[in-house]
């Protein structure tokens, strides 16, 4: 695949461009392309004079993601400066898909609209709305009214919240489509109480998570099939950290990745680690938590590319 075989762009376009540095975990190797769009137009007119063969992955701000050691064999486009803005037009935020979900959360406060819940999720709105990303019992399926997407074959299209079938971390959104933007609908409330409330909620969680290492937020879903709800009264039992405590795993280690001692259910990289040693320790994890408690947990972070290939000796 060469550029000369790829559609002409206003944004940049980046050959075997090494994706590590575009992941909270620092891990990953190079995309055979990495494209970031100019405007919406700059990425409808690049999809449909691309090669229908040639695959597409989006990528946010890899808050959610292992890319594996060898790469993706694809064109990785990501959203920046002209896809984050913000915009408040009565009980509706509508937002960029490159808007970070804690700057959204902010933004609607300022103008007395409630989208609190978004405040301590790592990540962009796209990634927000692809796996339905929620806390302290809220979730975007809560609040989405709608979704503007580019397809794969570069058309724009508007798509209602219900069309996308939004459950616990997940979604249906069609293969190669590229979320824009995202409607979302909030209740009022004062912002003086709600930046009160953003506040509590960050000391939460800087008390309870490994928020100063590289980690990618949860590492599997929780089994019970909802997130926490912060209540004094929220059940633990089919929690992903409790399951995996009552294995011995806390902190358990494989060369740089590590189980956080802080949070049993944040993996993090303590150094050196590649894609490989998160990806093994966490099949370890699976494995031992399906011996002991004889349940299957599901990976929450996404995990692509392929594995290096090994040289002969």
């Amino acid at each position: 695949m060469t550029q000369a075989s790829l559609p002409a762009v206003r944004g940049a376009l980046t050959a075997n461009r090494p994706l590590a540095d575009l992941t909270w975990l620092r891990v990953g190797g190079p995309a055979d392309w990495l494209f970031q769009p100019a405007d919406e137009a700059d990425l409808r007119d690049f999809l449909a004079a691309l090669d229908p063969a040639i695959p597409v992955f989006p990528i946010g701000v890899g808050s959610n993601l292992i890319v594996r050691d060898g790469g993706l064999r694809a064109v990785v486009i990501r959203l920046g400066r002209g896809f984050n803005a913000i915009r408040v037009e009565g009980d509706r935020v509508i937002a960029g898909a490159a808007a970070l979900d804690a700057h959204v959360a902010r933004k609607a406060a300022e103008a007395g609209r409630d989208l609190t819940f978004l405040r301590t999720i790592p990540g962009a709105i796209g990634g927000a709305v692809k796996m339905n990303a929620g806390c302290y019992g809220s979730y975007t399926a809560d609040h989405l009214i709608e979704i503007r997407a580019v397809t794969r074959e570069g058309r724009a299209v508007t798509l209602p919240a219900a069309d996308l079938h939004l459950a616990y971390r997940q979604s249906r959104l069609p293969e190669g489509w590229i979320i824009t933007e995202a409607s979302f609908r909030a209740a009022p409330g004062d912002p003086a109480t709600l930046e009160a409330r953003m506040a509590d909620q960050i000391a939460k969680r800087d008390a309870s998570q490994p928020t100063k290492e590289r980690s990618a937020g949860s590492t599997f879903r929780n089994p019970a099939g909802f997130s926490s709800t912060g209540r004094a009264d929220d059940v633990q039992d089919l929690k992903a950290w409790k399951v995996i405590d009552n294995a011995g795993l806390r902190g358990a280690r494989l060369g740089g990745a590590q189980m956080s001692e802080m949070h049993s259910n944040f993996m993090i990289n303590t150094g050196g680690a590649t894609a490989a040693d998160l990806e093994e320790l966490g099949e370890q994890v699976r494995k031992r938590v399906f011996e002991t408690a004889g349940i299957r947990l599901e990976w929450e972070i996404m995990r692509v590319g392929e594995a290096p290939v090994r040289s002969e000796e």
